[in-house]
């Protein structure tokens, strides 16, 4: 009994105590400025993850494609594809927009090039044509894989200065990029579907196969292909730009319009071989003129 009035005295100073830290006003925190450049840095990136996604998609449709509803299947993985490539589109030209080009964004786009121009594309076509081949089928395949990992190594070192930031792009590019090589298969893709899957009939399981490989080779070449960077509005590009058009509108009414994807990539390889050979051919007349020019003097 002695000792509890000095306890009740205690617990009475521990809740004053208690209290007191309650009601003493807190420090407010400063708060950190937003660095917009940090925040627009995360843009670009994540719309290279958004072609990831759709190239990752397409890999699980084809993946699980069986019975009579495969060529839907293929459908709908050639579609993902397709958006993969606008996303691929979009995230240098936002980078470029957004001042956020960077080494980092540079290597992330490669890598996520090779699953969705590289891998997505080589197996929708393998299991859709090239797997009635075998071996045969299985190696093409596999080879523009290979290509594209290849084709994309070396358009980062050619795009890389020395201390690895991004170069500006110029007017040509050496090799068909992965993009447009992955459009050709995927567009004979959708223009399958298009044509009530006639396409896949075996006759063209040796087409498809070339193809792939032209396509291929293509990437690791030393053929140039424009990158339409420095396209201004001139007579000349007025009448490409009116060509493209017409043609286009023709064969949308002609055909299918799911074939003017197969034609629109086509004449962009086919401007691609010409202009190398008319810049070969040009070298070669140059090179043959100058012992002529020498005995003369």
């Amino acid at each position: 009994m002695p000792n509890s009035e000095p306890s009740a005295e205690r617990e009475g100073k521990r809740v004053g105590e208690f209290r007191n830290r309650r009601i003493r006003p807190r420090r407010r925190r400063r708060l950190r400025k937003l660095d917009l450049s940090k925040t627009l840095f995360v843009l670009p990136n994540a719309i290279t993850l958004a072609a990831v996604f759709c190239g990752f998609n397409s890999i699980r449709i084809v993946a699980n494609a069986q019975g009579t509803g495969q060529t839907d299947d293929f459908y709908r993985a050639a579609i993902l594809l397709i958006f993969s490539m606008f996303f691929d589109l979009m995230d240098g030209r936002v980078a470029r927009l957004t001042k956020t080009q960077s080494a980092f964004g540079l290597q992330m786009d490669s890598l996520a090039d090779i699953v969705s121009f590289g891998v997505a594309p080589a197996l929708l076509v393998h299991q859709w044509v090239l797997h009635r081949l075998g071996t045969v089928g299985l190696l093409a395949a596999f080879a523009f894989v290979s290509c594209a990992a290849i084709r994309l190594a070396r358009f980062n070192v050619l795009s890389s200065s020395d201390d690895g930031a991004p170069i500006v792009p110029g007017k040509y590019i050496l090799g068909l990029p992965s993009p447009p090589a992955s459009g050709v298969l995927i567009s004979v893709v959708v223009a399958n579907h298009a044509a009530d899957d006639a396409l896949s009939d075996p006759r063209y399981t040796v087409a498809i196969l070339v193809m792939t490989i032209v396509v291929s080779l293509l990437m690791v070449s030393a053929v140039r292909f424009r990158s339409f960077k420095d396209l201004r509005l001139n007579a000349p590009t007025v009448i490409l730009l009116s060509f493209v058009f017409g043609s286009s509108a023709y064969v949308w009414q002609a055909y299918k319009p799911q074939f003017v994807l197969i034609w629109l990539l086509s004449f962009y390889v086919l401007i691609g071989i010409l202009e190398t050979i008319r810049d070969f051919s040009l070298r070669w007349n140059q090179n043959s003129a100058k012992p002529e020019t020498l005995d003369q003097h």
